[in-house]
């Protein structure tokens, strides 16, 4: 069976992607809820905040990572032998997560744990500022895709009097193309960012664009499992590859499709969306108001 993609799921990930067919996906950019223990909003140009997703687990961390394993295994059943996946964690629980990401799909095809490093707001004065991420980047089989992509890095002068390989900005900087390291300098999307739609735990644009180029070709086939407000989808576009996004919330979902019809894509399915009485009863408490909420306000019910 053939994987049907550009298009949009809304529903648990879980039960789509059990549906998709073995070895389908070549990359899996993952950004699942951190174990944070918060309820997160979506806020709206005019200030107003809706409920999107909690970050609430009865049961502890021993309850979200059985969750997560059951996900993770499916990203491993759809993922190609050449494949590769990108899972996006923080301090919470990114312990745990690693040593699950070992089990499923062994030690021995882990490849790099990168820090996104970033500088936002509220430091607590009792402990080190947290302001990284941690991503895992695990393959698959021995012959996974890895476009090389060089980064400038600046220098004050040559080292030793060389002079092969720099080249100098309009300011006068010398830099050299390096080969990146696992360490990133990306700025986190911001409140006067034009990119922020609003949407909590926004990723930007760039840390996207460095995975999806270093570790995909065009025409391959993305797949964001925890789609959130569509970044991975929007730069799968952007750069030439087919795209796959799921997102339990229906208001996340509507917000996806909105920025990719805005990025200039025509014709975007969600499949999934609540429709019967019984779908809209599953839905929390919350999602439901926000469904109702959205209806009202673009009088879709």
């Amino acid at each position: 069976m053939e994987l049907e993609t550009n298009l949009i799921y809304c529903g648990d990930n879980l039960e789509v992607l059990a549906k998709f067919p073995e070895k389908s996906v070549d990359l899996i950019y993952a950004d699942p809820p951190f174990f944070s223990n918060k309820a997160y909003e979506i806020i709206w140009g005019n200030g107003a905040e809706m409920k999107v997703y909690e970050d609430r687990w009865k049961g502890g961390i021993n309850v979200y990572i059985e969750w997560m394993k059951d996900r993770l295994w499916q990203c491993y059943r759809v993922l190609k032998d050449t494949g590769s996946m990108y899972l996006h964690c923080d301090w919470h629980a990114s312990h745990r997560l690693r040593v699950a990401l070992d089990d499923i799909f062994s030690d021995g095809n882990f490849q790099n744990e990168i820090i996104w490093h970033y500088h936002t707001g509220g430091v607590s004065k009792r402990i080190w500022g947290r302001k990284h991420d941690t991503i895992f980047f695990y393959i698959k089989g021995n012959n996974w895709t890895y476009n090389l992509i060089k980064e400038k890095r600046y220098y004050e002068k040559p080292f030793f009097g060389a002079t092969e390989g720099y080249q100098k900005e309009a300011d006068g900087r010398l830099y050299i193309m390096a080969h990146p390291d696992d360490v990133w300098d990306i700025p986190a999307v911001l409140n006067l960012s034009k990119e922020r739609l609003g949407y909590p735990t926004q990723k930007p644009e760039a840390l996207l664009k460095r995975i999806i180029g270093a570790s995909s070709n065009r025409g391959n086939i993305v797949l964001d499992p925890f789609c959130g407000c569509g970044t991975t989808l929007a730069v799968a576009y952007q750069l030439g590859r087919k795209w796959i996004g799921i997102d339990v919330s229906p208001i996340a979902c509507n917000k996806m499709k909105d920025r990719l019809i805005k990025a200039g894509i025509t014709d975007i399915r969600i499949i999934g969306a609540p429709k019967t009485i019984d779908e809209l009863k599953a839905l929390e408490p919350f999602q439901f108001q926000n469904w109702v909420v959205e209806g009202i306000v673009d009088k879709s019910i």
